[in-house]
């Protein structure tokens, strides 16, 4: 079955921390000294938040995560379907967590994220420069953002 995913970026991870333990009525299941994750079954969703990652605060990003190797193949192929330029990240740490992962941006350049996590990290990692993406999405280019030559930051994650 597949969650939805949210991350978030805040000034105060510790007052954040206080805010949505207390708004989703459960603490986070994973908590770094930069890092907080709330795996919540009702609603079905995995909301990330993180300080000192992101240029700008509030949404970073959405997802979704899948449980498998076979929903990662069906999402994909959504992601191909939708006529948008996909950045196919594949194997990589990012929130410390390993997963495998693609980005894409909708026609506004809201950005959006499909992976499969398959064991943790020591290290937040880094990922892709998503303003890549997002650019990508409002312009008419008709391939994928370059985002090899772009230098690695850690900007966001599931």
């Amino acid at each position: 079955m597949k969650r939805m995913h949210v991350h978030v970026g805040v000034n105060d991870l510790g007052q954040s921390i206080r805010f949505y333990s207390t708004l989703f009525g459960a603490g986070p299941t994973v908590i770094k000294h930069d890092y907080a994750k709330w795996m919540l079954d009702d609603p079905r969703v995995n909301f990330a938040i993180s300080a000192g990652h992101h240029e700008a605060k509030g949404i970073e990003h959405l997802g979704i995560q899948v449980e498998n190797g076979e929903e990662l193949v069906e999402v994909y192929g959504r992601l191909k379907a939708a006529d948008r330029p996909v950045l196919e990240e594949g194997a990589t740490t990012c929130c410390y967590a390993k997963s495998e992962k693609s980005w894409i941006a909708d026609p506004d350049g809201v950005v959006w994220e499909t992976f499969l996590t398959n064991g943790d990290a020591t290290d937040y990692g880094d990922s892709p420069i998503l303003t890549a993406a997002s650019l990508s999405a409002s312009n008419d280019s008709c391939c994928a953002p370059d985002i090899a030559s772009a230098p690695a930051c850690i900007s966001s994650c599931g």
